[in-house]
């Protein structure tokens, strides 16, 4: 399939190999050149501009926020005045269910389809292939496009028609992980100031009642302190829990919790932090109980 590929970071970069690898026509672009060009040697195409690489007949956008997605898509040379009528904008972004919308209303316009396929996983899920991805839109495009889509994961799960409805069952996902992560924090604190090792309450914990990867590997990562190179950065984890919250209020649907989540990552924020890996929210909590 042909395809244009925009935003090559630590989660584009990936899943653009994994295309290649599977025998597609890339056709790529990113702000910083020198990711495109690393590409080159795989047989990507390198473009040189949003223009460039939207002449194919799919485009997948791998962005970092509702502002990148929506300058590239909307903005002059963007995605929707290059995209021929009948073509498709896949979205792998986390954005914001209102701009969803617009996207979607935008692109029907022109003629072409507009499909949110949000992913769930770190870069090295996504270098391995391994990504959960979660889709919606119209049915004929998203069978259209599936080859892409299984070819980037392990679990693809097409669950509606309206993209906006995948976006906000990504953000709903990312608020557990983040609920997650606040409460693995404050039983770690507690237990620590207690005189209990938090290796030992992890052991027994995920291996007696949980039983959970993502129990695992972000307790090993707040036990480690290891909190750089994020695999997913703090402000970015700021980001999804703002967008949740509006999608909340959206739906009328309070979400005490994820303020409390938003409070301790804006705190983050302050300290310097937001570049780090989005389990140093742990650090907050310890330093806000002295430790």
């Amino acid at each position: 399939m042909r395809v244009g590929f925009i935003g090559l970071g630590n989660m584009g970069l990936p899943i653009a190999r994994n295309l290649l690898k599977a025998g597609h026509e890339l056709t790529v672009y990113n702000r910083t050149r020198s990711k495109a060009e690393a590409l080159a040697s795989a047989g990507a195409k390198v473009a040189d501009s949003p223009t460039e690489a939207s002449t194919a007949e799919v485009v997948m956008t791998m962005l970092a926020d509702d502002q990148a997605v929506e300058q590239t898509t909307l903005g002059d040379g963007g995605i929707l005045n290059t995209l021929a009528s009948g073509g498709v904008h896949l979205s792998l972004s986390t954005i914001s269910t209102a701009l969803s919308r617009r996207l979607t209303a935008a692109h029907a316009a022109r003629g072409q389809s507009f499909i949110a396929s949000p992913v769930f996983g770190r870069p090295d899920a996504a270098a391995a292939a391994r990504l959960v991805v979660v889709a919606a839109g119209p049915g004929e495009a998203v069978e259209r496009v599936r080859p892409l889509l299984e070819g980037i994961g392990r679990k693809l799960f097409v669950i509606g028609t309206e993209p906006y409805q995948a976006n906000t069952f990504k953000l709903a996902g990312n608020f557990l992980i983040s609920s997650m992560l606040e409460t693995l924090s404050e039983a770690f604190t507690l237990i620590q100031k207690s005189g209990v090792e938090p290796a030992k309450f992890l052991e027994v914990l995920n291996g007696s009642f949980f039983q959970s990867p993502i129990y695992e590997n972000y307790g090993k990562i707040i036990i480690a302190q290891k909190f750089s190179p994020p695999g997913f950065a703090l402000h970015l984890g700021l980001k999804d829990v703002r967008l949740v919250l509006a999608a909340g209020d959206e739906a009328a649907v309070p979400m005490p919790v994820a303020s409390v989540i938003r409070d301790h990552f804006v705190s983050a924020v302050a300290r310097g932090w937001g570049g780090m890996d989005w389990a140093a929210l742990a650090k907050v909590v310890a330093e806000d109980a002295g430790l």
